[in-house]
């Protein structure tokens, strides 16, 4: 593979940390791209949406030189964004540590875990190639609506990356091109540099109904605008209470827009037959095309019921016995989100009863390829039922009706209207709503009662060290001391 050149020290630096694969490929199927294409030394309009389709491949994690590489969406997300929370445990067997997930389970990790390593590289490399394609797309004769889209699309995916770091790192590198700096950023201005991208890709996508169905799946208007509502949230909860009024502004205005809709069946949202449905805002698509591309490696099988007689997975991220038991009587949500030992699913399959968990992440199960380390099965981003949820806390917030939305989500799981409508019910509801939606262990630290939620359920969280993880010590030794090392660590 060629790398991109450039002569500036502090961003080759980077370039190791994003560990740069730059592919593309002309074909109209935005996910088919090639990882073992190079990149040519002069590029033109014709290769503008492969710039792009290379962002939304950094999500697939395909076999790179050889070495398996599953650092965006796979094991190590699993990982630090749902083994630390209350809802999931390890899972699998005591003797298989999942290389680091005993460590995040316990909060016992250190700036050399191999999952913070896996995490940094990977978001980093989705930020170049956003940078990338932002960098050269703009110079290209082209269409200019199609010109316009495309940059909107990858300020999209910047944002995404930018904010997946945030949530993990706090304050991170603002890379933007060649003479960007290693220093960290506040979070603040990390937030704001988010903002601004997604504000641009709101004024520049095409809304969900104006794509064709070869581009389903592609950023939308409504996927920007629900991810900025998201990110004025987290701003809101950490800096600056203001922000709740833009939450509640954007979250209506995606409601009012009459373009999404929760779906009547639960269950339904996470089946392989329902992909991209009309709750849907944001998923990231697997695409399982062998030799040239594999799906989102090993997400589904990592997480799938191990043991018993089909053996589906490695079995871990198994749900708590506190999430099972925190269910109101006749929400089917609990049923929906957690496979039970000795449980008939859906499609008919049996779980044996000799399972070696008692419970497993039914979100993660694929029907059509269970047991499969590239299967196809896409990842819920960004649904509907949360943009109702962020509205109700908004409004909340703001001295505006909070019933209407969070009883739209109750209904929808079997449940009566909540007796009580304050800041307790719409996280009560924010956990069994999105559980194993990787944003729990998020959620509590945005809510400030991080440490009081998990040291009840014996882990040894420490406030004021483990609201963000470490910055892997690997990066810090690269950047010869510019990055500096969170608080704790």
């Amino acid at each position: 593979m060629k790398k991109i050149n450039n002569n500036n020290k502090g961003y080759n630096k980077l370039l190791f940390i994003a560990a740069l694969v730059f592919v593309f490929s002309c074909s109209k199927d935005y996910l088919d791209v090639d990882p073992n294409k190079p990149i040519p030394e002069q590029l033109n309009a014709d290769d503008a949406e492969g710039l792009v389709n290379s962002i939304y491949s950094a999500h697939l994690q395909w076999v790179d030189s050889g070495t398996e590489v599953w650092n965006i969406n796979s094991f190590s997300w699993i990982g630090v964004s749902s083994i630390t929370s209350d809802n999931a445990e390890k899972g699998s067997i005591p003797g298989d540590p999942g290389r680091d997930k005993d460590l995040l389970d316990d909060f016992t990790f250190t700036p050399t875990v191999l999952s913070f390593s896996d995490l940094f590289e990977g978001h980093y490399k989705g930020i170049q190639r956003a940078n990338q394609a932002l960098s050269r797309i703009p110079t290209f004769e082209m269409d200019a609506a199609l010109q316009t889209r495309l940059i909107g699309e990858a300020k999209f995916l910047r944002a995404h990356f930018y904010f997946r770091l945030a949530k993990m790192f706090g304050g991170v590198s603002l890379i933007t091109g060649r003479d960007s700096s290693l220093e960290r950023a506040t979070l603040e201005d990390t937030y704001k540099f988010i903002e601004q991208d997604l504000l641009d890709a709101i004024s520049a996508l095409p809304k969900k109904a104006d794509y064709t169905l070869e581009d389903l799946g592609r950023a939308t208007q409504g996927a920007a605008k629900a991810l900025l509502a998201k990110l004025y949230m987290y701003y809101a909860s950490n800096i600056d209470a203001s922000k709740w009024q833009n939450v509640w502004d954007l979250t209506n205005e995606i409601m009012i827009s009459n373009a999404y809709g929760l779906m009547p069946n639960y269950e339904d949202v996470w089946k392989d037959s329902h992909e991209n449905n009309q709750e849907s805002i944001f998923e990231i698509q697997g695409h399982g095309q062998l030799p040239t591309l594999v799906g989102i490696q090993g997400y589904s099988q990592t997480q799938a019921p191990r043991g018993g007689d089909d053996n589906l997975g490695w079995g871990f991220n198994t749900p708590t016995q506190d999430l099972a038991d925190s269910y109101e009587a006749g929400d089917t949500r609990s049923d929906a989100t957690i496979i039970f030992r000795g449980e008939t699913l859906f499609d008919g399959r049996l779980i044996s009863e000799s399972v070696l968990n008692p419970m497993y992440n039914q979100k993660a199960y694929s029907s059509t390829a269970p047991s499969i380390r590239e299967g196809e099965k896409n990842i819920r981003v960004l649904r509907y039922a949360e943009v109702l949820l962020m509205n109700a806390e908004a409004a909340l917030e703001t001295g505006r009706d909070a019933a209407s939305p969070l009883n739209t989500v109750r209904n929808r799981a079997g449940l009566g209207n909540a007796p009580t409508v304050d800041k307790a019910a719409i996280w009560r509801e924010r956990r069994h709503e999105l559980a194993f939606e990787h944003d729990r262990f998020f959620d509590l630290v945005r809510q400030g009662r991080a440490g009081q939620v998990l040291r009840a359920h014996g882990k040894a969280f420490v406030d004021g060290k483990h609201e963000y993880f470490p910055i892997p010590q690997v990066q810090i030794d690269k950047s010869e001391g510019i990055l500096i090392q969170n608080s704790g660590y």
